[in-house]
C-alpha cells in the first residue's frame, strides 16, 4: 500500500466517522434526565447587596427549549425571601415554573440586580436539521 493510498484510506475513515456522528446527532432522540433548568440564589446574596456589592447571580436572559428543558427551577438558598413574578420564594424553598408555549416572558425578580429578568422559551427541535442545530447550540453554550 502506498503512502498516497494510506492517506486516502485514513481520510475516508475520518469522513465516515464524522458523517456517523452527525447522523447520530441529527436522528437520535433528545433524552434529558430532567426537564428542569436550575438556578440557585446563593446564601448571603442579600447581605452582599446591602454591603454595596453588585451581585450578578442570575443571567439577564434565561433560554429554555420546549420538550427538552422547559421548566424553570429557582432555588432560594439565601436567608431572605425573593420575589419572582407573582411568586414569593421563602428561604430554603424552590419554585418550579413550567412553560407550554414558545415565547419571551418578562418577570420582576428581586434576586436580579436590575429587578427584571427575561425567559425566552424556544420551540423544541422538529426534525433532524433542527435537532442537529439544537445540539450544536448546546455545545457552544457550554464552551462559551
Amino acid at each position: 500500500m502506498t503512502a498516497r493510498t494510506s492517506w486516502r484510506a485514513a481520510l475516508a475513515a475520518c469522513a465516515v466517522l464524522v458523517l456517523g456522528v452527525l447522523a447520530w446527532a441529527a436522528l437520535a432522540p433528545l433524552d434529558v434526565a430532567s426537564r428542569d433548568e436550575l438556578f440557585e440564589i446563593p446564601h448571603g446574596t442579600y447581605a452582599r447587596r446591602m454591603a454595596g456589592d453588585r451581585v450578578e447571580i442570575l443571567p439577564d436572559t434565561i433560554r429554555l427549549t420546549l420538550g427538552v428543558k422547559d421548566v424553570l427551577l429557582l432555588r432560594n438558598l439565601d436567608e431572605v425571601p425573593q420575589v419572582f413574578g407573582p411568586a414569593l420564594i421563602m428561604p430554603g424553598q424552590s419554585f418550579r415554573l413550567p412553560f407550554e408555549r414558545a415565547s419571551t416572558y418578562s418577570f420582576a425578580c428581586t434576586a436580579h440586580a436590575s429587578g427584571q429578568m427575561n425567559v425566552i422559551v424556544e420551540p423544541g427541535p422538529d426534525g433532524p436539521w433542527q435537532t442537529l442545530r439544537w445540539r450544536a447550540r448546546q455545545l457552544m453554550r457550554r464552551w462559551a
